[in-house]
């Protein structure tokens, strides 16, 4: 099978933990895939992985949580047409491997050819990524560094301000070994580190009680959290908070709207990202379904989706099908280009692969998933689009949201927002819902800032069941007649 290059340490690093150990080697993967093509499939694979994750909570200066999990296992997957088998076991031993096979063939009397399985020395290399070191986060820190770490999270924000009352933090670290064989002859394998740090603080004021959380990370070992960057996870929290202990209730109607750069992008990934999937779009269940070459934004809105990223939480040297991933470009100056495809529905649409393919582990089949997906730079300056506001809400910072993929229509609930009146920004308001439709709403952008910002490190998308780190990112946006819901 070849290798995908840079990968040849991070397949060594695979092998000798997900194979070796069991007794397994190529000829072993080999002969599985050809007792899936005994029968008739286009296509199988083998996902090899081990995950080995932590998470340390910190409350009132003590630690209120610690947590260590090793998951691993190998999933065995049949594709004919559109039909998928799927069986998975979280037994590496080869006769294991060989039942789940086995059970993959339930699809056979409808499947679409019998294919030779090519060997190890089948095909050239391929090359792939080199994104982030391959690092175990978990091994970087001691166990006493770590809530050290936590530590000084806390003493940080209770030294900002007098009415911070209450303190916690949260440090987690992921360390992913994956391995892809697949039925053309391709192997590829990833080492992925994944760490991130919360925080979350209550500030109170006469009585009344506000939160406020900030945090982020990437795919780095725990000494990227320099006291620097923890500061300003702790100012965003502290900040928050204190800006919500004045907030007056916001009102409601139809206004301009000005959205924040970086984690405001999140209404982006919701509203438009998921349309876009390729699953949605074959199925016809999507707004977007059939649009492409259509105008679906105004002009000056191009979004992509960049899985190349360096060091990104939503980053990844190869997909789940062991494909490199892409800079995909969604939506070019408001037209319809591209959407996020898995070899799966990229074969059935006649599209070309993406490099989307993601499943939350090895138990999972994988689907065409959004990485970092983010709305590139206009030519506006931020305090241009807050001048051109007679009257306005200017939305920072998001919490919870909801999409349905089939209409566009969305519901997201502003963590910090504030009114604009004459240009300026005046007060700050608490309650406000953003409630539209994604593809009416990029038709009325009408400013783009020059201020591209992305999210820092927290997004975890879901879709039916499974979890998966991501991340946005767009620039301010000037957009008119959205409804806000507000408590006035």
């Amino acid at each position: 099978m070849n290798i995908i290059e840079p990968g040849i340490r991070n397949l060594a690093t695979a092998k000798e933990i997900l194979l070796t150990p069991y007794g397994l080697d190529e000829s072993t993967i080999t002969r599985t895939l050809a007792e899936i093509f005994t029968h008739r499939v286009d296509y199988a694979d083998l996902y090899f992985q081990s995950t080995r994750s932590e998470a340390w909570s910190l409350e009132e200066g003590i630690v209120k949580s610690g947590s260590f999990s090793i998951d691993q296992g190998v999933g065995v997957r049949a594709v004919s047409g559109d039909r998928t088998a799927f069986a998975y076991s979280d037994d590496l031993s080869a006769e294991s491997i060989r039942q789940a096979a086995v059970a993959t063939r339930a699809i056979a009397k409808a499947g679409g050819g019998k294919h030779k399985i090519k060997s190890a020395s089948s095909l050239t290399g391929v090359f792939g990524r080199d994104l982030y070191l391959p690092s175990d986060p978990l091994t970087s820190l001691d166990a006493t560094a770590k809530v050290k770490l936590l530590e000084r999270v806390e003493k940080m924000a209770r030294g900002r301000d007098p009415r911070i009352v209450q303190v916690m933090a949260g440090l987690a670290g992921e360390y992913d070994v994956v391995l892809v064989a697949r039925s053309d002859g391709a192997m590829a394998a990833d080492i992925r580190p994944l760490v991130r740090v919360s925080v979350t603080v209550i500030a109170e004021k006469d009585g009344r009680r506000e939160m406020g959380s900030g945090g982020g990370g990437g795919r780095y070992d725990y000494a990227y959290f320099t006291d620097e960057i923890l500061s300003h996870y702790v100012d965003q929290a502290v900040h928050a908070a204190l800006v919500n202990l004045d907030a007056r209730p916001a009102p409601a109607g139809a206004m301009t709207v000005v959205l924040g750069p970086g984690w405001p992008g999140v209404l982006l990934h919701e509203a438009i990202g998921h349309g876009l999937e390729g699953d949605f779009n074959r199925k016809g269940s999507s707004a977007f379904a059939g649009r492409m070459g259509e105008r679906v934004a105004a002009k000056g809105v191009t979004v992509v989706d960049d899985g190349t990223l360096p060091n990104r939480r939503g980053s990844l040297n190869i997909d789940d099908e062991g494909n490199p991933t892409q800079c995909t470009t969604l939506i070019e100056d408001g037209i319809l280009k591209g959407y996020i495809q898995d070899s799966l529905n990229a074969r059935l649409m006649k599209m070309p692969v993406t490099g989307n393919a993601r499943r939350e582990s090895y138990a999972a089949l994988p689907m065409p998933r959004m990485t970092n997906t983010y709305m590139l730079n206009g030519d506006k300056d931020p305090g241009e689009i807050l001048a051109s506001v007679k009257n306005g809400l200017y939305a920072v910072n998001f919490g919870g949201g909801q999409v349905d993929i089939t209409n566009g229509k969305f519901v997201f609930s502003a963590s910090e927002a504030y009114m604009i009146e004459n240009g300026k920004i005046t007060y700050p308001v608490k309650g406000a819902t953003l409630i539209g439709s994604g593809p009416e709403s990029l038709k009325y952008v009408t400013m783009i800032g020059n201020d591209l910002a992305l999210d820092g490190g927290v997004g975890v998308c879901g879709k039916e069941g499974q979890s998966v780190p991501v991340g946005v990112g767009q620039p301010t946006l000037r957009i008119e007649k959205m409804t806000v819901g507000g408590t006035v």
